[in-house]
């Protein structure tokens, strides 16, 4: 967003036309609107402000539900945002801890702070960009001053009376729109002055779960998140906000249920072992936090194939933390004999999912012959260990 936009935008009648104009959600109806306004006689800026800000607050709701209506976003910043009911999470694990007072450096348009603020927790948001602040001090004004936003960097932020600290460190180039992932030694602010602060207060670090995990100090909490089936984030806890004994977690939050496993350690994978009635298909963060192996045990099962993330048991078991699948059929990985299988069992509608084997599903589809009503999984993968092992077809339906 522009200078001159947001201008247009945070005025009496930008904000007014925003609340009139409704959802746009495809553009065909973003078009329409922009040739509705301009016709009215509306400012270039002023028309692309308020039908940008429509047609953000419509993808919006995916992470910010009916909050979005009154919310204003720059693109790059709704993707970057935290969705609401994680933030809401982190948010209790502050006041949990005691904690009432937070400094929330890299604000971005307020998605975490809006988690602070509501549950009743003082807040003071930094953003190191003077429009995303702008909308991140629009977006909490309704917590009056509970929540108080600045524009500056987050280094020079002073921390005097302030119980703990959120960071979210810029890890993509500047801009509202398109932007692209930079390097860990280029993040603002840079690791090295996050982990530093950690070590002096209890912090709460948001990073990608995809973090190399050399780079995780020793005297944190990790914590990996995923929900509905997306690993979103990676939260790195220290001081207070560190639970004792746990140094690995993984939360998984399915259609608003969260469950979660933690570990004081890495946990030991299982043998592999043969396929067995079931394949289980561990839920990302379970990976991410290396905590396989206790759920393969909770389900008495083993890995199916030597460094594959799937587990095999033959205990009619499931848990949260994975997808399960029944076993119909295994066979070599062949297009002539998975066709043939499919046939058989008249699929019209199937899934594909892959590990271990190179394979690009969306092309291995146009290769399949798919007629009938049924419905099924198909799991591409590599089972076994050593020179024994084999890349096998799946055929699965979901328990």
């Amino acid at each position: 967003m522009e200078q001159a936009e947001l201008t247009a935008l945070l005025t009496a009648q930008g904000l007014r036309m925003v609340d009139e104009i409704g959802p746009l959600a495809t553009t065909g109806e973003v078009a329409a609107a922009v040739s509705r306004l301009r016709g009215a006689g509306h400012s270039p800026d002023l028309v692309a402000a308020v039908v940008g800000q429509a047609h953000l607050r419509t993808r919006a709701a995916a992470k910010f539900g009916p909050f979005a209506d009154r919310m204003l976003f720059t693109r790059a910043g709704l993707e970057q945002a935290t969705r609401l009911e994680i933030a809401a999470r982190h948010a209790a694990r502050f006041r949990d801890a005691g904690l009432t007072r937070v400094a929330d450096l890299g604000c971005g348009i307020g998605g975490d702070a809006l988690g602070f603020a509501g549950i009743g927790l003082d807040v003071v948001a930094v953003d190191a960009d003077e429009t995303t602040a702008a909308l991140a001090a629009y977006n909490l004004a309704p917590f009056g001053e509970a929540a108080t936003v600045r524009h500056g960097l987050a280094e020079d932020v002073d921390l005097a009376g302030v119980d703990a600290v959120w960071l979210d460190p810029a890890r993509r180039t500047a801009g509202h729109s398109e932007t692209s992932r930079t390097r860990p030694e280029d993040w603002s602010p840079s690791l090295d002055w996050v982990f530093d602060l950690a070590a002096r207060m209890p912090v709460g670090v948001k990073l990608g779960p995809g973090l190399d995990r050399g780079l995780i100090p020793d005297d944190v909490e990790a914590q990996w998140i995923s929900v509905d089936g997306s690993t979103i984030e990676l939260v790195l806890w220290s001081g207070a906000l560190r639970r004792d004994g746990v140094r690995r977690s993984a939360l998984v939050v399915r259609t608003g249920a969260a469950h979660e496993i933690t570990a004081a350690s890495d946990a030991d994978d299982e043998p592999v072992r043969e396929l067995g009635a079931f394949v289980h298909e561990p839920e990302g963060a379970v990976i991410r936090a290396r905590l396989i192996g206790d759920v393969a045990r909770e389900l008495q099962a083993g890995m199916l194939g030597e460094g594959i993330a799937y587990l095999t048991s033959d205990a009619a078991l499931t848990s949260p933390f994975v997808q399960s699948f029944r076993v119909r059929e295994a066979m070599p990985l062949k297009v002539p004999t998975i066709n043939a299988a499919l046939r058989w069992n008249g699929i019209g509608t199937l899934e594909i999912k892959k590990r271990g084997v190179d394979v690009d599903p969306a092309q291995f589809r146009r290769k399949l012959t798919l007629k009938g009503d049924a419905s099924a999984t198909l799991i591409l993968t590599r089972v076994g260990e050593g020179k024994a092992a084999q890349r096998l077809a799946l055929l699965v339906d979901r328990v």
